[in-house]
């Protein structure tokens, strides 16, 4: 019987079928970049098309995960908590809306300036998940970067697709990503 995906997509999976979360190899890798995001919600899937751009047009260096987690961060980060090894890095890529931004701009900005608010269960910015991005940075020796764009527009129902703006943004990304990891 085959496996099943996780829905998770790693740079390091070479048969589609994402073996290295099923045994947490994942978390022992030095850095880890995650894709955060929903691409079906506009420029909400940023950090996925920054993960795809990434895998396609830049080599990564052997320490480097490049994974497109969706909505799957809070179980990540809580096996991250759990997992005996840790990496030494963690960057995290999303969108968000800042109050001024312009869309389509690059920011980083530290754990402590995300914004809680109810997007979704398994959001960047829910309580649970925030907390345990401030559990890791403040209780563990990770280094915890989150990089974000300024949305032009998520919408309130499907609509696949990033604004040209925030699309335009995405090599920009990878190479401030390529910047940090090859440090």
């Amino acid at each position: 019987m085959p496996e099943a995906s996780t829905g998770i997509t790693c740079t390091h999976c070479t048969n589609g079928i994402n073996r290295m979360f099923a045994t947490g190899s994942h978390l022992t890798q030095r850095c880890l970049v995650f894709g955060c995001g929903n691409p079906l919600f506009g420029d909400d899937g940023f950090g996925s098309e920054v993960i795809e751009y990434l895998t396609k047009n830049h080599v990564m260096p052997r320490h480097v995960a490049c994974l497109d987690i969706g909505t799957a961060i809070r179980d990540l980060l809580f096996d991250i908590l759990l997992y005996p090894e840790k990496p030494e890095q963690i960057i995290i890529v999303d969108a968000m809306n800042l109050a001024g931004g312009v869309p389509g701009q690059i920011y980083e900005i530290d754990v402590d300036q995300i914004q809680p608010e109810k997007i979704s269960d398994f959001s960047l910015h829910q309580f649970p998940t925030t907390n345990m991005l401030k559990e890791i940075k403040e209780g563990t020796p990770i280094e915890v970067r989150v990089l974000v764009a300024q949305t032009a527009e998520v919408p309130d129902e499907v609509r696949p697709g990033l604004s040209p703006a925030v699309a335009a943004a995405v090599p920009v990304m990878c190479r401030r990503i390529m910047e940090i990891v090859r440090r």
